[in-house]
């Protein structure tokens, strides 16, 4: 009996994920866009949040990657969609943030604050300076007399130019009062084999992307750039901890619709990627693979921060005199 009892129970439960399965394939696609190639963070953070969105959603979610100039394809395509739930972009708050303040809204192709709906962050992640193992140096206090003591080396890498890297660099730079110049490099994967072979002392960068190697002890995490430690680096003090108030803080992702996008849409899409956020293995993977904090904020929250670090960075970025190159 038990075990009819137990078939019964498998046959209907297969029966039901049989019917979920038909009713998802008769609703439309919903797409999330990503701006830049498969593999990187957002990619990566972008298809795990398809696969279960679609059991929140009871419908199917598919990731399209539309890579090119920074994020600004996938950005452009999502304004451009209608406004009815189904085109979403995963991207780190970068790609608005510093894009708008060093490209104009023609260069863009969009205004970021008119042409979006902010839906959400998913999660939050430290942002790092990481030297190479041969300079014997454990803090940020201890680099900038390294860097006072070889002036001509005050170099720093960046995955590119005119990101938050690149000015969390910057402001190093100034509140350390050592001279410094900026090496971009395409992508953190290039600086960081440039570091371990020793071409480059120092890169700022996502923290996550030199993890490994920090844990081997062949790069070192010296500060990080946010008001608090990191629970993922929590032995790696901040700048303002070391006495450099460089402001600034975390890297984040988030989520973004086309403007005007209906309230029950958004609220129907925020509460199933809250609840997706909260599922244990979606933490763990969040935390152990991305090295990355789920870190669920809803669409006010994120127009708050987004302002905040434009008030923040404009009048940094400005008096650098940055211009990005056509």
């Amino acid at each position: 009996m038990k075990r009819i009892q137990f078939l019964k129970t498998v046959l209907t439960s297969l029966a039901l994920a049989a019917t979920l399965a038909v009713q998802a394939q008769d609703k439309p696609v919903i797409k999330l866009l990503v701006g830049f190639p498969p593999g990187g963070a957002a990619d990566s953070l972008a298809r795990v949040m398809a696969d279960k969105l679609r059991d929140k959603l009871g419908q199917q979610v598919i990731v399209e990657n539309r890579p090119g100039v920074g994020g600004r394809l996938a950005a452009q395509a999502v304004k451009a969609a209608a406004p009815n739930g189904l085109t979403y972009m995963v991207a780190p708050n970068a790609t608005f943030v510093f894009q708008h303040l060093t490209y104009s809204v023609a260069e863009l192709g969009y205004d970021m604050n008119k042409d979006f709906t902010s839906v959400a962050q998913l999660t939050s992640y430290p942002m790092a300076m990481v030297v190479g193992s041969n300079l014997n140096v454990k803090t940020a206090k201890e680099y900038a007399a390294w860097l006072k003591a070889n002036p001509a080396k005050g170099n720093f890498g960046t995955a590119g130019a005119g990101g938050d890297t690149h000015f969390n660099g910057l402001q190093f730079s100034k509140v350390a009062g050592t001279p410094m110049q900026v090496v971009p490099y395409r992508g953190n994967g290039p600086l960081v084999v440039d570091m371990l072979g020793g071409q480059i002392e120092a890169g700022i960068m996502v923290a996550g992307d030199a993890i490994q190697h920090v844990r081997a002890g062949k790069l070192n995490a010296i500060g990080v750039f946010a008001p608090q430690r990191s629970p993922l680096l929590p032995d790696v003090p901040t700048m303002p901890e070391q006495g450099f108030d460089t402001g600034g803080g975390n890297g984040w992702m988030g989520v973004w619709a086309p403007a005007n996008m209906p309230r029950a849409e958004l609220e129907r899409m925020q509460s199933a990627i809250k609840a997706v956020l909260d599922l244990p293995d979606v933490k763990e993977l969040i935390s152990s693979k991305f090295v990355q904090v789920s870190d669920y904020r809803g669409g006010a929250d994120v127009d708050k921060q987004l302002k905040a670090e434009l008030d923040h960075w404009g009048p940094i970025i400005k008096a650098s005199g940055f211009k990005p190159t056509p």
